[in-house]
């Protein structure tokens, strides 16, 4: 047996152990084995990064740099992130669980497209032009970096989502200290330990450990000037009210409990595959997962038997072998999170059609069937709560005020999709849903260039786009006089006539 790789934090340009000494495990979910140790931090490590990233800022090594400058080192990384792809997925499945198509494929190639985007994106800002708008001199806008960002990543795209942080918040100039889940911290410790040479010391500092002790460190901190965080709505409440110490900027990401509304002219085959792949993907633990299927009542019973019978087709087994459809939730308390929901679909009165239990073949691993329920109300917890495991609702409805009523009828807003063959009407419907993303006849693509956030307690703020970059710079007004004091219409009311 392999022996676990021990691990450190990145602090200041330096690799260091915790200060309390202590480390904790990190599990393959596909095996159960342990496969790395890494450092347990602590408030003084939290805070030891922050100062770090706070000097670096202050004394602008990377502030200061021009934007081709900045746009030169997100290239750099992004090469190194594509010559290292193949061990990066590898690392990304082991610790996830996800399959290695899923992290090779899919994963992969989006983070090195992300960090490209930016990369050119600093160069291209816009915004108003300069403009004599008051009569008597000329304001200008400027964009400035915040300061020091912090930022929050969770376990179920650890690198991925790391960088739609990364990107923005280092192409706008600021300082960076990140803290990734303690289920997943490989990748991103990895990727600190690739691309450690192309920024300053102190730029970019990752610390591992509790979400109590390093993400609330970061959260009140004084030194802070903007919190990121994508995870769960409780999380987010804790963060807001943490972040309030110094009135510092916050951006959240909540998850989702996705709407799939399926109009009576759709394609069956379409919607039915489109169903299967975007609430199962990443062994659903996705916030914009397809979670809540409404089909008209016209198509139901064909919709789930076609769904029903596709689902059976899902190959659940070893992540790291390319026939794998879906892997292992990342751990067993998500796997029981998971069977908990179940037993409360069950008896709440929902129809249990597909799944529903751990797969016997699996002797060792977090795996459970692709699972799907009928006859599902609103009120239920699996129509109105965020599982984040392979569980798949399906509910019926005649009208297009009803699917629409019940597909905003959620706390989350993050995304959703509309499957039918007019766009007329599909656009009408997508219109209507209260969430930040929205597709038609597709669900779950997203590109570099487009916007990703949520409405209500999905949170707010957009990540990648230049909305992101947005969220992390600041807009300066700068006015330049062009009279000079005599003549300037607030000078009489102050001073009364000099002539």
């Amino acid at each position: 047996m392999k022996m676990p790789e021990d691990y450190h934090m990145f602090i200041g340009g330096k690799w260091a152990s915790s200060s309390s000494r202590e480390t904790f495990n990190v599990i393959n979910p596909a095996t159960e084995q342990t496969i790395a140790r890494v450092p347990m931090g602590t408030r003084e490590d939290v805070r030891s990064a922050i100062d770090s990233a706070r000097d670096s800022f202050d004394k602008g090594e990377w502030a200061n740099k021009t934007p081709a400058e900045r746009s030169a080192a997100l290239w750099k990384m992004a090469e190194i992130v594509e010559n290292n792809s193949l061990m990066l997925a590898q690392l990304e499945s082991k610790n996830v669980g996800k399959t290695i198509k899923y992290s090779r494929d899919s994963d992969m190639p989006f983070i090195i497209d992300n960090l490209r985007f930016f990369a050119g994106a600093i160069r291209n800002m816009e915004g108003k032009a300069a403009m004599n708008y008051s009569g008597m001199g000329i304001s200008i806008i400027k964009r400035e970096p915040i300061g020091v960002v912090g930022a929050i990543v969770p376990w179920n795209y650890p690198l991925y989502i790391a960088i739609w942080k990364i990107a923005p918040a280092l192409a706008a100039g600021n300082s960076i200290v990140l803290k990734p889940a303690s289920y997943t911290p490989l990748t991103l410790l990895e990727f600190a330990k690739l691309t450690e040479k192309v920024l300053p010391k102190g730029v970019l500092n990752v610390v591992t450990g509790p979400g109590d002790t390093v993400g609330a460190e970061l959260a009140s901190s004084s030194k802070v000037d903007m919190i990121a965080l994508t995870g769960d709505v409780s999380t987010g409440k804790k963060i807001m009210q943490l972040a309030s110490n110094n009135i510092k900027k916050v951006h959240l990401e909540l998850g989702g409990k996705a709407p799939f509304v399926v109009l009576p002219d759709a394609s069956i085959d379409a919607a039915t595959e489109g169903a299967i792949v975007s609430a199962f993907w990443n062994t659903a633990q996705d916030c914009t997962a397809a979670t809540r299927i409404y089909v008209h009542e016209g198509m139901h019973d064909k919709f789930v038997k076609m769904l029903v019978s596709k689902a059976s087709k899902i190959r659940i087994g070893d992540p790291m072998k390319e026939s794998t459809d879906m892997g292992p939730l990342v751990s067993e308390k998500q796997r029981q999170r998971t069977e908990d929901y179940v037993k409360s679909g069950i008896s709440e009165g929902a129809k249990l059609v597909h799944g529903g239990k751990r797969p016997k073949q699996m002797k060792k691993g977090f795996y459970y069937e692709p699972t799907i329920f009928t006859g599902v109300e609103q009120k239920m917890k699996i129509c109105q709560q965020e599982i984040f495991g392979p569980v798949l609702s399906v509910m019926k409805y005649r009208t297009v005020d009803e699917v629409v009523d019940k597909a905003n009828d959620t706390i989350y807003g993050l995304a959703a999709s509309v499957w039918g063959s007019d766009i007329t009407k599909a656009m009408n419907v997508a219109g209507r849903l209260k969430f930040g993303e929205v597709w038609i006849n597709e669900h779950g693509i997203l590109v570099s260039e487009m916007p990703h956030g949520g409405y209500k307690q999905s949170g707010f703020g957009k990540d990648l786009s230049m909305y992101s970059l947005e969220e992390y710079s600041q807009a300066k007004h700068i006015y330049i006089d062009q009279t000079g004091l005599a003549r300037k219409p607030w000078y009489y009311v102050v001073y009364g006539d000099k002539k």
